[in-house]
């Protein structure tokens, strides 16, 4: 499978979580709508990092995470807490960096293709919102700079957002 695109923004990883971090802030601006604001943040995380098959986010609902926007095949609609890679991030309450999601107890995969995959929760005053979840078809794919960027979206994201009552 193809990925996404084979370029990164110019510069290290700081300078590219940087520049993504702008253009959400931006992309958010004036912008409260959750959904809206997801299927943006989806596509600008395929769109400028490299070697990506899948991006998109869950959102809790109950004990089950449900499938929001995304960019990629169609995917799994509804995962359990604690299951698979998205569910334990939530049921951590923390991200989960996989490098080879085969070796990983449990994994759920909804695209054959994926090979490693990021995880990073959506915590609004530490309680789990969803995650944001990221696949890739080369193993190892993921660093501690990408999950660092990622944790970073997700904080501005569930800042710049509107949650439904009692989140």
């Amino acid at each position: 499978m193809t990925a996404f695109h084979e370029r990164r923004a110019e510069g290290d990883a700081q300078d590219v979580y940087e520049e993504l971090l702008r253009q959400a802030k931006g992309l958010f601006e004036g912008e409260r709508d959750l959904i809206a604001n997801a299927a943006n943040l989806s596509a600008l995380i395929a769109f400028h990092l490299e070697g990506l098959n899948w991006s998109g986010l869950y959102f809790l609902k109950g004990r089950e995470l449900v499938l929001g926007p995304f960019q990629g095949k169609p995917a799994c609609v509804r995962i359990a807490v604690g299951k698979g890679v998205c569910g334990t991030a939530v049921a951590k309450g923390e991200s989960v960096l996989v490098p080879d999601v085969h070796a990983f107890p449990g994994h759920i995969a909804c695209d054959s293709a994926s090979e490693s995959e990021l995880v990073v929760p959506l915590l609004k005053n530490g309680a789990a919102l969803g995650v944001i979840d990221l696949d890739s078809p080369r193993k190892g794919r993921f660093s501690e700079a990408d999950q660092q960027g990622v944790e970073a979206l997700a904080r501005l994201f569930v800042d710049a957002s509107d949650w439904p009552e009692g989140r």
